[in-house]
């Protein structure tokens, strides 16, 4: 999955994708060195981010969609917590949705339920203005699962099937380094759960304090993280690197998957 920010303000790409022309150029980069998925945000969800109007968010989010839709055979996954942006989303092309509240917002679920596009729920403690500020569980690993199940089962309630939906750990989101790793290396634990697992942690800050990295110098931190978190079980990852990160998974599917799967 590539990441597609169109956005003034995002922690690594914020201002690059705004004009619908560049998106759709760097959309077309992206399914060329690899992407199957693109994920478009208007909503900066970084640490300490401010919330945008539901007008800014569809503005630089619809064309941006619409435009991918008639140029790439691709499948657009839009990245918006908000009901209205899914309704306008899937008219305008998207093929999956992808909430960093896991369709808390009111309406969400609805929206999604009709839909019917796969959905990707994510864990988040908080919100993105505060959630850094002093994050605490029981077992980190135990608490983001039941969450998402919890989660998975009021969206089969509301008419979602089953087998559409995926679940996102939340790197990032309201967790320390340590609730991060961890994680990260139990991760099989929520693979366990039987939906498909999305793991994001391109460029994010837990490589740069592990790695005592700057943005720009955390590339080979997330192709580790890639590459493991493919071989326990993650089946989407998604990255700004595309091509790089192609290569890690595609490595580590090989090892993990045997020469005659491939």
């Amino acid at each position: 999955m590539g990441i597609l920010n169109v956005t003034p303000d995002s922690f690594s790409d914020g201002g690059l994708n705004q004009a619908p022309l560049v998106a759709l150029r760097a959309a077309e980069i992206m399914v060329e060195e690899g992407a199957a998925i693109i994920d478009v945000g208007g909503e900066s969800t970084r640490p300490g981010a401010k919330p945008v109007s539901l007008a800014q968010e569809l503005d630089r989010v619809i064309p941006v969609i619409e435009s991918i839709s008639r140029n790439i055979d691709t499948v657009i996954s839009v990245d918006s917590s908000s009901p209205e942006v899914m309704r306008e989303a899937y008219r305008a092309g998207a093929g999956l949705i992808n909430d960093v509240r896991a369709l808390a917002r009111e309406g969400a679920l609805e929206a999604a339920a009709d839909s019917q596009l796969p959905v990707c729920l994510m864990h988040m403690q908080g919100r993105p203005e505060t959630m850094q500020d002093a994050p605490c569980y029981r077992d980190v690993v135990e608490d983001v699962r039941d969450f998402l199940e919890q989660r998975a089962d009021a969206c089969v309630q509301a008419g979602i099937n089953r087998n559409q939906i995926l679940l996102d750990p939340g790197i990032g989101f309201g967790k320390s380094i340590a609730d991060n790793l961890s994680l990260l290396n139990n991760l099989e634990r929520l693979v366990g759960t039987g939906f498909p697992v999305l793991v994001g942690a391109s460029r994010k800050s837990m490589i740069g304090t592990v790695l005592n990295r700057g943005v720009d110098k955390r590339l080979y931190g997330g192709l580790s993280i890639a590459a493991l978190a493919v071989f326990k079980g993650a089946k989407i990852i998604r990255t700004h690197d595309v091509e790089a990160t192609t290569d890690a998974i595609n490595m580590a599917y090989a090892i993990t998957a045997g020469v005659n799967e491939l």
